[in-house]
């Protein structure tokens, strides 16, 4: 487990170290409790690729000692990522912080933009279904603050216990068998403002989480108080905590760092999920088994090769090039324009950025380049980093890495919004 830092001042670092505690949460997964979805030794993303594959050579692998790795495929454990996932969703109170209005109130501040936010996302791939077999509130036996629940650490007897008694309290009512994964969404007057600490956490691939129907409930998301900046948005976006916590539940990583979002900023929604909407990263959707086989380009040769490729929010085309640096750690390019989930686009292009597998959940595993580096960026919406906004690179721009030899050239533009790229390696 990661030492805790300490609490910061503005509200993104907050969630940042509210959420770093997600590293010592992913641990192995225990497969062992018995037939059931929660725990279904599934492995998420592009498996079976045959070994002749043009795309082997760019098959990332992850590293020895990370616990939530960026490499393929996902390990076992997590939930599948495609088909028709079930999310068992129960609103939660407790004796000193009653439910505020009807629990059904707080189940539609997330849903159905959930659903559609991943709809979105996976080109329809994933049919992700919410479901509360108890439509009230369910309430625990103690009082919130008796549970002692700061940042969500997986072995704190507090947190246990709440675990414990959220399946005795649902388990005459739900059956845990039938469904993928957990999603608990407490009573808002429960816990800080998401202003001063935001206490949302996942627990992905947790062995030590209660059996209830015989199953283990180990890729559970939990989310506390409402992510409402005062900027009059939150109707609209206060919900993209749950596709971030959900994000866990499919082996995604955290890609922000205790300095805020400034690796990859508002380009994936495991780096920033304030404010306004954004999508995955097309790795991610690749990892998830979004993408198919001909939709990705492995630049491995020597040479120079040119690919096409459509914007990441339209369904079909060329959507993805790999250009493999070692065994561990990729360059990656797609084109993200305004569009589907990417609805704060405000400068088109070809983003270019580094995979790492090396690197664990929440220090960094991503790093996106900026074309217009020290620019201050292209957007003034609320709780997105704004520096890294206009990184996409244009017609007649390059990004280039001398040490390894790779060269990659913008050629064009068409009026479909299509890029043709050149990558050079020598």
């Amino acid at each position: 487990m990661q030492p805790q830092p300490p609490p910061r001042r503005r509200i993104r670092p907050r969630r940042v170290a509210a959420l770093t505690v997600v590293t010592a949460l992913t641990l192995a997964v225990s497969t062992s409790a018995g037939a059931g979805h929660l725990t279904a030794p599934t492995t998420a993303g592009p498996v079976g690729l045959a070994r002749s594959s043009a795309l082997v050579p760019c098959m990332v692998h992850g590293g020895l000692g990370v616990q939530m790795t960026e490499g393929l495929p996902t390990p076992p454990g997590y939930s599948r990522s495609t088909g028709t996932v079930r999310a068992l969703t129960l609103m939660v109170d407790f004796p000193d912080a009653p439910g505020q209005g009807k629990a059904m109130d707080r189940f539609h501040e997330f849903f159905p933009q959930t659903q559609d936010w991943f709809r979105n996302a996976s080109y329809g791939r994933l049919d992700y279904r919410a479901e509360t077999p108890v439509t009230g509130w369910l309430r625990m036996p103690k009082r919130f603050r008796e549970y002692g629940i700061e940042r969500g650490a997986p072995f704190d007897p507090g947190y246990r216990n709440l675990v414990q008694d959220l399946v005795s309290a649902a388990d005459p009512r739900v059956d845990f068998r039938s469904y993928d994964l957990l999603n608990v969404l407490v009573t808002p007057n429960a816990g800080p403002s998401a202003l001063d600490t935001v206490l949302s956490v996942t627990f992905a691939g947790n062995d030590d989480a209660p059996v209830a129907d015989g199953v283990r409930i180990s890729n559970a998301s939990f989310v506390y108080s409402r992510q409402d900046d005062g900027s009059g948005s939150y109707d609209r976006t206060g919900y993209r905590v749950l596709p971030h916590e959900n994000g866990h539940t499919f082996g995604l990583p955290d890609l922000y760092t205790q300095d805020g979002g400034g690796a990859v900023g508002h380009w994936d929604i495991m780096s920033e999920d304030w404010g306004a909407n954004n999508d995955l990263l097309g790795w991610h959707k690749w990892k998830l088994g979004w993408l198919d086989g001909g939709q990705v380009g492995c630049a491995a040769a020597r040479g120079s090769e040119d690919f096409t490729l459509s914007p990441l929010h339209e369904a079909g085309g060329g959507k993805l090039v790999l250009v493999p640096v070692t065994a561990r750690t990729t360059y990656a390019l797609e084109v993200r324009a305004q569009g589907g989930n990417d609805e704060s686009v405000c400068r088109p292009g070809v983003l270019i950025y580094r995979v790492d597998a090396t690197v664990d959940t929440g220090r960094g595993p991503v790093t996106v380049f900026d074309s217009r580096r020290n620019s201050g960026g292209c957007t003034r919406s609320p709780n997105v980093h704004a520096e890294l906004s206009d990184a996409p690179f244009a017609p007649g721009e390059s990004f280039k890495d001398p040490r390894h030899g790779i060269t990659v050239q913008v050629v064009s533009t068409d009026e479909d919004g299509n890029y043709r790229v050149r990558i050079t390696r020598t």
